[in-house]
């Protein structure tokens, strides 16, 4: 069967997650309700978008990068969208290339083909957006009011390696820290970029065999590295899947100094994390929130062909949990939050690093495909939480918290999120943190839909 018939059966091509190829620009755009007058900054979101029609079995996450914005300042907005100009998508044009369910031919040593498409997080350092990739890969610096490319991002000639997707900015010191693995060798690394821009800091870090984690924590003085009991497989490449878990090795969190030195390990029971929520430190402890994968109950629907698997394995399904580390006993302990399943989880970003009260999430649907139908907000402390939802047939992206100026409380700001509906009409919505269940406090009506994507990040002052 060709591949574009194959891909007929592909979830990820179609309806909400359907390609938007066209870049638009648009300003002072129609608002319901009111945008607040001191909300000045952006909200972008990153996610794939393939640039012309795939081929050949065509995964989510091979689709080229395009970043979202919608721009907040004196009560009006304006939006934008542009794809990110990595190197792969500058060399190939709108050519499309093989993904990672085909084998590679032209990378020696290399067992399967990957774009480096730059789709996946966005973080927001040294004034611009930096746009990064699930596999690790070359940030690519991007111009925080255009969206246009300006340069795979070497920090002057200085990156050793690649930078993962969910690297951290620490707001107080402004630096950025990050982490990067390969998929074939036992070794993980991290390492510290200024405020203005300079690498400082690199180090490898050894582990029993590869890896292929996710996220990873930050605290004040410590990064928290995941060694967790799921490698790259080309078995589960052969069969549409793209991870596959070794339940008889135990996770394992690797408490690294900032400044570097070496790793201080914990072992917990078997488990996969995708998202971290925050993490801290309480005196001799390290504390890490994230969100714990649970099985997602459902059973690949021969309805996706070929795809099943893949629409199985990407259907994820969480619980926050915390990770306690004693840096002097070397004892460690994990502890349940809540129940309730979410994932993709936010926090007022202004505390990165430092012990948060409240988290954000985003909610599912029992649909095998990512459908985000409302918002979540935890006490960390208790596990209470609140929730908004989303209007019937409307699916959400994962948030961005706002902060508002000169506020001392935590949760005293907006949630912004994308939404899209079955009708092809997207919006931003921009949700009161402290009024949380209620309506959105302004509806801004954008030019064009946003298929559903990945991940965002709040610019203040953007």
């Amino acid at each position: 069967m060709a591949g574009n018939a194959l891909n007929n059966f592909n979830p990820y091509l179609h309806g909400l997650y359907a390609p938007v190829r066209e870049e638009v620009s648009a300003d002072d755009l129609s608002v319901v309700g009111e945008i607040p007058r001191d909300l000045h900054g952006a909200y972008f979101r990153n996610g794939p978008n393939p640039a012309s029609p795939p081929k050949g079995m065509h995964h989510w996450f091979d689709g080229d990068g395009m970043i979202h914005g919608v721009w907040f300042e004196n009560g009006k907005a304006r939006y934008r969208n542009r794809y990110v100009g990595t190197q792969d998508l500058r060399a190939n044009g709108a050519a499309d290339m093989p993904g990672i369910f085909e084998p590679s031919k032209d990378a020696p040593g290399r067992k399967v083909n990957y774009r480096d498409t730059a789709n996946t997080d966005l973080v927001y350092h040294n004034g611009k957006l930096l746009a990064l990739w699930y596999i690790s890969g070359q940030p690519v610096a991007v111009d925080a009011q255009t969206l246009e490319t300006i340069r795979t991002e070497t920090f002057g000639g200085k990156l050793p390696r690649n930078i993962s997707a969910h690297s951290k900015v620490d707001q107080v010191t402004g630096e950025l820290v990050f982490f990067d693995y390969a998929l074939y060798e036992p070794k993980m690394w991290t390492g510290n970029v200024s405020r203005d821009g300079v690498l400082t800091q690199f180090q490898e870090i050894d582990l029993p065999g590869p890896r292929l984690p996710h996220d990873m924590g930050l605290t004040e003085n410590y990064v928290i590295l995941h060694d967790l009991p799921v490698i790259f497989s080309e078995a589960a490449i052969r069969n549409r899947m793209w991870q596959i878990h070794v339940a008889d090795q135990p996770t394992r969190f690797g408490v690294v100094p900032r400044k570097g030195g070496a790793p201080k390990w914990f072992e917990f029971p078997t488990c996969y994390i995708y998202h971290v929520i925050n993490a801290w430190e309480e005196g001799d402890e390290v504390v890490m929130a994230a969100c714990k994968m649970v099985p997602n109950g459902l059973k690949p629907d021969p309805k996706y062909g070929p795809y099943a698997a893949m629409a199985d394995v990407l259907a994820l399904r969480a619980q926050p949990f915390r990770w306690r580390m004693n840096m002097k006993t070397g004892e460690g302990c994990e502890e349940q939050i809540d129940d309730a399943v979410s994932e993709f989880p936010v926090v007022n970003t202004d505390m990165t690093g430092r012990k948060t009260k409240f988290s954000y999430h985003v909610l599912f649907d029992n649909c095998i495909e990512q459908r985000f139908t409302g918002l979540l907000k935890y006490d960390l402390e208790t596990g209470a939480s609140e929730r908004h939802e989303f209007p019937q047939g409307v699916y959400g992206s994962e948030p961005a918290f706002a902060p508002q100026e000169g506020s001392a409380a935590e949760d005293d700001g907006w949630l912004v999120t994308f939404t899209a509906d079955k009708y092809g009409n997207s919006e931003a919505h921009v949700i009161d943190a402290r009024n949380f269940a209620a309506p959105p406090v302004a509806r801004v009506k954008l030019p064009q839909r946003v298929p559903a994507g990945f991940h965002g990040v709040w610019a203040q002052g953007a």
